[in-house]
């Protein structure tokens, strides 16, 4: 017997289990008996085809089980983008999983969740709105946070359950660095890019790093990308972050309010910070992040090992949930819908023309120039361990660090790439393989495999 069926399909009911299709025919066309050997001769489907799309059609249903939630993710990714990334997995296999994820009760429904009001922060913030926590069966409160260092305070004090961090913060947290060691890791990346240096507008015929020796440079945080590229950039240019200008810690929502007062000459900073001093006509964008090294993290979602270890089913919906907010932050074409769900009081409390203006990669950067950029912000949660390693070479390289450093054994451990990898294929991603990436920082090639050759390599280091 043939394994071909005749039937009408449409590709609508892949994605609506509601709504199943009309069978006339004994054949199960979509067509009278009389009908058949016409559209016998149009509409050849294999039976795999069918299972294979009702199977999608599972797997969204089981993602998004409610019918308005699962509209807003078809509708801001566009049906078609939506089948590619849901058959880039064995439709099959990801359910079964899927059903085995479910099955465990939560330990916790009622949740805490630090933020900082940046647009790195989308994913996080997303999965509120969209209903994806109240999906997996919580209950998320998302506490805007005023700064890092608070962040830190309130997950060490237990104050907050999970949260939006730095991506070196659990790093520097698991080695004591700034607290005593308080192991925590990253189940996340919460995005790529997205920072900028922006400099005050009295410094606008200072484009040349080498005139910023006695600068003052605003970072959000010690342990920070921001920190860390900030350095690197510098010293690329001979500029000795150390000796040659200060580089000083500034919460992100006061860095456009100390560029104005004259507190720092620029700051390498979050977005939407960047942006708005443009907006407020008081600096200017000197350069993009992604300028810098193309696609590097910035901030990150985890939690302290011992949330995970005593909540793992939580923790597993929490990932789940922020997961399958990322797919749509990443996929999405439509990023002004991303800037009318992430800019309102609640959450960044931004002028959307600001929001829209990062998000679209359609910029003015203050020097009279519409610059237009659009993966100025990207949203691969991958947490790479490669990643890991190069901050913990810049944790040793600024003397942050004393002593040896086990880099593999520690980015292992704080970087969690297999549930990560795990949960992506759940929410429709095709998860790349391998623990390492090669990666490019201003044209000099990262080998993650060869950390101590990389640190000889620099002609200013101040390595303890």
């Amino acid at each position: 017997m043939s394994d071909q069926v005749p039937i009408v399909y449409d590709a609508h009911d892949a994605y609506d289990a509601e709504r199943p299709l009309l069978i006339a025919c004994g054949c199960g066309g979509n067509h009278a008996p009389h009908q058949h050997a016409e559209q016998q001769s149009k509409q050849i489907i294999s039976t795999d085809v069918i299972s294979r799309n009702f199977l999608e059609a599972a797997l969204v249903k089981a993602l998004f089980p409610h019918e308005p939630t699962r509209r807003a993710f078809l509708n801001a990714v566009g049906r078609s983008t939506a089948m590619a990334a849901i058959a880039s997995v064995v439709p099959l296999a990801s359910m079964q999983a899927m059903a085995q994820e479910t099955s465990g009760n939560l330990e916790r429904k009622e949740l805490k969740v630090g933020f900082i009001a940046i647009t790195c922060a989308a994913p996080l913030i997303m999965a509120e709105p969209l209903g994806f926590y109240k999906e997996q069966g919580l209950n998320v409160r998302l506490v805007k946070t005023a700064g890092w260092g608070m962040i830190r305070e309130k997950v060490i004090k237990k104050e907050h359950d999970a949260s939006h961090f730095l991506s070196p913060m659990p790093l520097a947290m698991s080695l004591g660095l700034g607290n005593e060691p308080f192991p925590t890791s990253v189940a996340t990346i919460q995005n790529n890019n997205g920072q900028a240096i922006t400099l005050h507008l009295k410094h606008k015929d200072k484009r040349d790093p080498k005139q910023w020796k006695g600068f003052t440079l605003g970072v959000p945080f010690v342990y920070s990308m921001h920190n860390f590229l900030l350095r690197y950039y510098l010293a690329e240019f001979g500029i000795d972050p150390e000796t040659d200008v200060k580089i000083v810690a500034v919460p992100p929502p006061e860095m456009v309010a100390k560029l104005t007062d004259g507190s720092i000459d620029g700051f390498l900073g979050p977005d939407p910070f960047n942006q708005r001093a443009v907006f407020d006509g008081v600096g200017f964008i000197h350069i993009l992040s992604k300028d810098i090294w193309d696609g590097h993290p910035c901030c990150a979602f985890g939690a302290s090992d011992e949330f995970i270890k005593q909540n793992p089913n939580t923790f597993a919906a929490l990932f789940r949930a922020i997961i399958s907010a990322s797919l749509i932050a990443s996929l999405s074409t439509d990023r002004y819908e991303i800037a009318k769900t992430i800019a309102p009081q609640a959450y960044l409390n931004q002028p959307l023309e600001v929001i829209s203006q990062i998000l679209s990669g359609k910029f003015p950067d203050g020097l009279g120039n519409t610059r237009s950029v659009p993966d100025r912000a990207i949203f691969n949660p991958v947490p790479w361990q490669s990643m890991a390693v190069w901050m913990l070479t810049q944790m040793k390289r600024w003397g942050y660090i004393k002593g040896d450093v086990d880099y593999a054994q520690l980015a292992n451990k704080v970087f969690l790439l297999t549930e990560a990898k795990h949960h992506m294929a759940l929410a429709g991603w095709n998860p790349p393989k391998g623990n390492y990436r090669k990666h490019i920082i201003m044209g000099k090639s990262f080998d993650a495999q060869k950390p101590q050759e990389y640190l000889k390599s620099f002609a200013i280091s101040h390595q303890v």
